[in-house]
């Protein structure tokens, strides 16, 4: 079993930044594509974010890039996502997923992610 703990939400001004993270507890963290989605109030959860088991390699919604960065520390058994330029229309729930099969299409789909965090709330303010 998983667990994924995520933090640094909070509010911010539109223009603003913030720095996520999310710790896995209880297998070991290399083995894990990880993922950051979010979801905001009567919404789908949306892709965000991915990084392959190394982070050699990376995947972003198209909304996103050039704004947030997606990077894992290993030996932290960390995954941070760093948000800049953030806008009023990102307010959401941000999650925390790990995919234990592997970098491919998938990757940008919920359904590959066997385990989810609680979610950490990102409120911008416009």
């Amino acid at each position: 079993q998983v667990q994924l703990v995520e933090s640094g939400g909070g509010l911010v001004q539109a223009g603003g930044s913030l720095r996520l993270s999310c710790a896995p507890s209880g297998r070991t963290f290399s083995n894990f594509v990880m993922a950051w989605f979010r979801q905001a109030p009567g919404k789908k959860r949306e892709f965000v974010a991915a990084i392959s088991r190394i982070g050699s390699s990376t995947d972003y919604a198209d909304s996103v890039k050039g704004r947030f960065t997606i990077s894992r520390d290993n030996a932290k058994n960390t995954v941070f996502l760093q948000m800049n330029s953030l806008n009023a229309e990102e307010t959401a729930v941000y999650y925390c997923g790990a995919n234990p099969r592997g970098w491919g299409g998938l990757v940008l789909s919920a359904t590959a992610y066997d385990y989810w965090g609680q979610g950490t709330q990102v409120t911008v303010s416009s």
